[in-house]
């Protein structure tokens, strides 16, 4: 449960404002290349064909989250640039957007298995929405990672 109320906007880059897109981006490049002191190209030429996961208070955007379809049937819905404003840590926000992330990959991905590059120091906050490593450690831009995934949802009706 979270400390502070939000909705949820779930978008294509093209459905975001020029504003709203401007703030989502300033959150991501102030958080992972300033705050972290990691120079790395954030704008990676994935956001035109990513769900961007938006938790938002009176048009303030508290948090995000990008969410990218499988590729083939073969691969996994990735979740990535999972981001929480400084102003806004403490809320358990990070927890609020990691059970949206999954529940809109569920929906909108068919239930595909889903996984994500963590950093390390984050591996049992992920582990607790069911993610398993599935990758020694290793280092992406200075920074220590693991690959993880998390099972595809059971189709209705199914047993798991």
């Amino acid at each position: 449960m979270t400390d502070t109320r939000y909705e949820v906007d779930l978008r294509t880059m093209d459905a975001l404002s020029a504003t709203d897109l401007y703030a989502l981006l300033k959150l991501r490049v102030d958080v992972f290349v300033v705050e972290q002191t990691c120079p790395y190209p954030e704008l990676d030429g994935k956001d035109a064909s990513a769900l961007h996961l938006r938790l938002v208070d009176d048009g303030v955007l508290l948090a995000s989250a990008r969410l990218q379809p499988p590729a083939d049937a073969q691969t996994p819905a990735r979740i990535g640039r999972v981001v929480v404003s400084p102003d806004h840590r403490g809320k358990h926000l990070g927890h609020a957007l990691m059970r949206e992330a999954i529940s809109a990959c569920e929906t909108a991905f068919g239930g595909a298995p889903i996984a994500l590059s963590a950093q390390s120091h984050l591996r049992a906050f992920y582990a607790s929405f069911g993610f398993e490593e599935t990758s020694a450690e290793y280092v992406e831009d200075g920074i220590p990672h693991v690959d993880m995934a998390r099972r595809a949802s059971p189709v209705s009706g199914e047993v798991a």
